[in-house]
């Protein structure tokens, strides 16, 4: 890849013990993903919210206030394990020893709650079959589905290359597409509904500079995540996604560094200026989220991609 970073796969599978409800939830991690853990189980913000604006200073200082950059999976995994769900990480092969240490972590917070790892690469139906296999006869079923894994970079679309273009849907759009199937197919044979949740952005709702294909990838998933709701609402599957703009990660903290070279590239601070609540996101405001979507309380909600962003974008 050339103008930018990857960031690779991974699954989180969750499991409601009382309720007998699973829960996948595919995450990015990969080169250059700051993979520290939440230091709590307390699901205050971590951020000042009333300091000023993001800069690659403010920056540096955000990370050593967090201990490191967590991202919005881990922080989803955290949260809904202290909903009470078990939790099965999965990644590539590479990951292993990180998905070892999400575990451990899990397992020290709430000891009540089963946490497995399991190599995966969404991008192949073959492993997120077999994911979904081994969770089923391992957790006895499956009724939530989130699909957060992808990859992101930031270029110009004279500088994006097919290269660029097929690995971005590869893993964007295909392994949500395959996450929803693959969930899908086990709910429905269960024949006791379920949740299914995906990842899109506020780049799939309004096109940004240097984030044409990112966005292209997002707003696919958006309307993936309604034909899906249409299709599986008659077996009581519910099917949305939520839609975050600039969030407190491993991406955002390098984004000076991996624009410089671009005169027309967004700054952090400019987008903050944009917000209505004149903060950036940190990964538990899309967590608070997903745990209300991956919850009995949300069935009356489907087709929806729910903007995370401060107030930027307005549906």
């Amino acid at each position: 890849m050339i103008n930018g970073t990857f960031r690779s796969v991974s699954f989180y599978v969750f499991v409601r013990l009382i309720l007998i409800r699973c829960l996948i939830l595919t995450l990015p991690g990969g080169p250059g993903a700051d993979t520290t853990l939440l230091g709590s189980t307390q699901y205050g913000p971590f951020l000042d919210r009333t300091s000023d604006p993001l800069t690659p200073e403010r920056g540096q200082q955000y990370k050593r206030r967090a201990g490191a950059a967590q991202g919005i999976g881990k922080a989803i995994a955290i949260r809904l394990a202290a909903d009470g769900l078990a939790v099965v990480v999965c990644d590539i092969p590479a990951k292993q020893s990180l998905l070892d240490a999400v575990c451990e972590e899990i397992k020290s917070s709430h000891p009540e709650v089963p946490a497995l790892a399991i190599a995966t690469d969404v991008s192949l139906e073959k492993d997120v079959t077999t994911l979904v296999d081994e969770t089923v006869a391992k957790l006895g079923g499956l009724d939530v589905m989130v699909a957060n894994a992808g990859i992101c970079w930031m270029a110009p679309i004279l500088d994006t290359t097919i290269e660029d273009i097929d690995k971005m849907f590869s893993v964007n759009l295909r392994g949500t597409v395959l996450c929803y199937k693959a969930a899908a197919k086990v709910m429905i044979d269960q024949k006791r509904g379920g949740r299914i949740i995906g990842a899109s952005s506020n780049a799939g709702k309004k096109g940004f500079p240097m984030m044409s294909t990112y966005g292209a990838t997002k707003a696919a998933i958006r309307v993936l995540t309604q034909s899906a709701a249409a299709e599986f609402g008659s077996h009581g599957i519910t099917v949305n996604a939520y839609a975050p703009g600039a969030i407190i990660t491993p991406m955002i903290l390098g984004l000076a560094e991996q624009t410089a070279k671009y005169t027309t590239a967004p700054s952090a601070e400019s987008y903050v200026a944009q917000t209505s609540v004149k903060r950036i996101g940190d990964p538990v405001d899309v967590a608070n989220l997903v745990s209300f979507l991956a919850s009995e309380q949300s069935g009356y909600i489907s087709g929806q991609t729910v903007t995370i962003d401060g107030g930027v974008w307005f549906d």
